[in-house]
């Protein structure tokens, strides 16, 4: 089942945005990320209480389409771990230090993938080895394919929607501050999130 099939009431509607589109039937080809129609988030919970969202601004990606032998597609992304933003530049700069992700020494974050799946339609799985502070864990992302569209300057673009979680000290990511009513400050489990747009380049 899609993780992104609605059942909670507090969810919003279904008919929240436009329904998508579909420009070509086959999707298949070479695409890059666009970079200003992308979204890498994550979240995580702050205190035992809130959530902290934020996400990274500097990144590039390609990826490989082939529909009709989806274990052919490909992915591959890499993301500048200095260019972290939660919206608070003190939170920020120690997210960049040794604490965290010693964005000086390991400047870039990297996915690549190494086995892609496509379970329906819409619903893909993409595996692959995520690389921080230069520790290498696998990670399996589900996808919901959001459509297709031709833009006014006649790029053919994809929309892809995906998320996952992972526990944050697989890659050595420790920091962290016991509470005085127990339990930590930052949670070990991190959500990551994907809103991504990709323009083809060759089909």
């Amino acid at each position: 089942m899609s993780i992104f099939k609605r059942t909670a009431k507090s969810d919003a509607p279904e008919n929240a945005f436009d329904a998508p589109t579909s420009a070509v039937e086959d999707i298949s080809g070479d695409y890059t990320l666009d970079t200003t129609h992308t979204r890498l988030g994550f979240s995580v919970r702050h205190a035992m209480v809130t959530t902290v969202r934020g996400s990274f601004k500097e990144f590039e990606g390609t990826a490989h389409v082939d529909t009709a032998n989806p274990s052919a597609s490909t992915i591959a992304l890499t993301i500048k771990a200095a260019s972290i933003d939660t919206g608070v530049a003190d939170r920020d700069g120690h997210l960049r230090t040794g604490d965290f992700f010693d964005a000086e020494t390991y400047p870039d974050i990297t996915f690549s993938s190494t086995k892609v799946e496509r379970e329906d339609d819409t619903t893909w799985l993409v595996t692959g080895d995520l690389t921080i502070k230069g520790v290498t864990q696998p990670v399996t992302v589900e996808f919901e394919s959001t459509g297709s569209a031709r833009d006014p300057f006649g790029n053919l673009r994809i929309g892809f929607e995906g998320a996952t979680s992972i526990n944050r000290k697989d890659w050595g990511l420790t920091y962290n501050a016991a509470l005085e009513t127990g339990g930590v400050l930052i949670s070990d489990k991190i959500k990551l999130e994907f809103d991504v747009s990709a323009i083809q380049t060759t089909a």
